[in-house]
Parts: C-alpha cells; sequence; structure tokens
C-alpha cells in the first residue's frame, strides 16, 4: 500500500462531486449568483492552506466511511443542503466515475494527468476567483513537487492501492452503461482499441535475440485490437495540453445520470461484513478525520442567506423512493466528529471515543435534509 496515494484520491473525487453539483445547479435553475457561491464555498474549503497541509503528509489510505464523513461535511460547505439519499448517490457517482478512470489509465503514471484534468476544470469554475485561483495552484505546485520525481513502480503502487480501494464497488450508472463501457453486473468493459500508453509500441512483433544481443528474428501476430502509436505525451506541468481525455467534464453536455445497485449479495456482504468487524484503525481514523475537519472552515446560512436544498434525482418521489429502497449496509452512516484545532480536545475525543462502542441507531427526520442540517449543526 502506498502512503502517497491519499492527495489524489481526494482531489479526483473532490473533482467529480463539482462537476455533479455543478450539472445538478444547472438542472434545477439555480439562480447564477447563488450557484457561484456554493461552487465558490466549496472549492475554497476544500483547498483550505490547512487542510492540504494535513492531507499531503504520507499516510495509509482509510476506510471508505471515513473519507465518505469528509465528503459530506465538504458537501456542506455553503448554503446548500443535500439529504441522506441525494448524498448518497453523489458519493456513488463520484467513486464510480474516478474508478472507470483508475482502470482505464494508460500508464500508472497517467493517474496524476487525471488529476491534473480535474484541478483544470476546478479552475475553470473559479476563473472571476483570483484569491481562491491561487489557492489551487498552490496544490498543484505541491502534486508536481511530490509526484514528479516518483518511478513507474511508485506510480504503480499508488495505482494498485486506489484499485484495492475501489475494487468491491460495482455501481451501475446511466452515462456508463448508455456508452456502453459498463456491464450490466457493474464492472467496466476495458477498451482494445485507440492509442496505447506514450513511450510503448503497437503490439503485433515479436523480436528475438541472441546471446550477443544481435536481433536474428521476427515473428508478427495479430494482437487482437485496433490499437495506434500515442502522438505525444500529456503535460506535466501547472499549464498545459494533457492530452489524456480521462477527469475532464463528462456532465458538461446535459444528461440525465442515475445509479443502480448491482451484484448486491456480493457488495452487501462486504459491506457488512466490513461494518461488523472491528476495525484497528479506528482510533486512527477519529484522529485523522479531526485533524482533516480542524481545518475545514464551515459556512451556515445567514438571514440574508437562505439556504436551499439539492436533488440529485430527477423527482422528489425518486429520491424518497431511493432513500427507501438502499439496502442497509450499502448507507453510508454519518460520523458526528467535534473537530477542532485544540490538540488537546483532539487527544481527549480519541480517548472517549475508544471506551465505548457506537451503535447504529436510525435518524428521525421530518423533512428533507434535517438529518445533515442537525449534524452539521452538531459540528
Amino acid at each position: 500500500m502506498s502512503a502517497r496515494t491519499l492527495p489524489l484520491l481526494f482531489l479526483n473525487l473532490g473533482g467529480e462531486m463539482l462537476y455533479i453539483l455543478d450539472q445538478r445547479l444547472r438542472a434545477q435553475s439555480i439562480p447564477g449568483e447563488k450557484a457561484r457561491k456554493v461552487m465558490n464555498d466549496i472549492i475554497t474549503t476544500m483547498f483550505n492552506k490547512k487542510f492540504m497541509e494535513e492531507l499531503f503528509k504520507p499516510q495509509e489510505l482509510y476506510s471508505k466511511k471515513a473519507l465518505r464523513t469528509v465528503y459530506d461535511r465538504l458537501a456542506h460547505a455553503s448554503i446548500m443542503r443535500l439529504n441522506q439519499a441525494s448524498m448518497d448517490k453523489l458519493y456513488d457517482l463520484m467513486t464510480m466515475a474516478f474508478k472507470y478512470q483508475v482502470l482505464l489509465c494508460p500508464r500508472p503514471k497517467d493517474i496524476l494527468l487525471v488529476t491534473f484534468n480535474h484541478l483544470d476544470a476546478i479552475k475553470d469554475f473559479i476563473r472571476d476567483s483570483p484569491n481562491i485561483l491561487n489557492q489551487v495552484d498552490e496544490t498543484f505546485r505541491q502534486l508536481i513537487d511530490m509526484y514528479s520525481c516518483l518511478s513507474a513502480g511508485e506510480f504503480q503502487l499508488i495505482r494498485q492501492t486506489l484499485l484495492i480501494f475501489f475494487q468491491d464497488m460495482h455501481i451501475r450508472v446511466s452515462i456508463f452503461l448508455k456508452d456502453k463501457v459498463q456491464n450490466s453486473n457493474g464492472r467496466f468493459v476495458l477498451p482494445i482499441s485507440g492509442p496505447v500508453p506514450w513511450g510503448t509500441e503497437v503490439p503485433g512483433l515479436i523480436r528475438m535475440f541472441n546471446c550477443n544481443g544481435d536481433e536474428v528474428k521476427r515473428v508478427e501476430f495479430a494482437n487482437g485490437g485496433n490499437y495506434i502509436s500515442s502522438q505525444r505525451e500529456g503535460s506535466f506541468d501547472l499549464y498545459g495540453d494533457r492530452v489524456l481525455k480521462l477527469g475532464t467534464n463528462m456532465y458538461s453536455a446535459s444528461r440525465p445520470v442515475e445509479t443502480h445497485m448491482s451484484g448486491a449479495s456480493k457488495s452487501l456482504a462486504s459491506h457488512t461484513k466490513e461494518n461488523a468487524a472491528p476495525n484497528p484503525l479506528a482510533k486512527e481514523e477519529l484522529n485523522f478525520l479531526a485533524r482533516l475537519m480542524g481545518g475545514l472552515e464551515i459556512k451556515k446560512p445567514n438571514g440574508s442567506e437562505p439556504g436551499f436544498r439539492l436533488n440529485l434525482f430527477t423527482t422528489d418521489e425518486e429520491e424518497e423512493y431511493a432513500a427507501l429502497t438502499r439496502p442497509e449496509a450499502l448507507s453510508y452512516k454519518v460520523i458526528n466528529i467535534q473537530a477542532t484545532q485544540d490538540q488537546q480536545q483532539n487527544e481527549e475525543l480519541a480517548r472517549i471515543m475508544g471506551e465505548f462502542e457506537v451503535t447504529d441507531q436510525p435518524r428521525q427526520s421530518t423533512s428533507k435534509g434535517d438529518d445533515l442540517l442537525a449534524m452539521m449543526d452538531e459540528l
């Protein structure tokens, strides 16, 4: 497992989250000024300097639930609110999109180009906000400093770590199904055509050499696909043509996006096992979340800025149905954590959490968004 994976995982999932929220803000005809405020607030929070400092420290990946808690808080960093069903769908779309990108990366190193595509798009969201642009550019430089010197083997370890993280997730996404890049069982279809990785040759030729290193024979074979050579390598600089399209905004055209549970029995079993098994990293995860959330500055709506609810489904009825039919073991539970900058309080939090077992209790809500609004009030 690579200790350098977390920044790439967080930034790419965060980029996908912003793509989806931007699409839904437009689909629900949210006024332009209010939509821009939501995007600016979330991006400002996401690229907070102290938050990034904690994120870029070498560390192991944490559980899906721990990361989900961070995104739950991040999605509510402005005046917008999501209820549980919409938040579940948002997280499903984020994770399946990035899983697809990791699987299709021509080279392990190209995961960095996917990340740069996400950051380029985020910069386009905030092109009229120079202060936020500077925050994103600083993260760009941190990525270049940390990853530009890594070997191909280290990038392969990062890719393997990401694939292990995603291996039990097989949620069907309508866009992928319509484009025939995902099967009905939720597994992705790997292409057998297109450009080969930069620096490699189109398969179809075997060269044989003698003990002196001289080529003595060539044998051609059918490669079973329609491959072409790569014309150029994508740019790993702050500005430049990334060439690779993975990580760009697939929601830029207006297309309805739906998710469906797939392989329920297998996924359900794996999630249930994760829920039931004692987690030896529980205290470390709590400390991790406390440190990360200590850097998140959450803005609550005031009287002059009324909040609004965003629905990731086409209708309220679809959202309610999704909440009722989603398997309990596949529904991510929100972890409530009082995160502060004070180290003594963080240690006290870990001590208290270590003294009792957390039991899942169903929340009672009277209207849409109440659960998450209550959670935000508690933080």
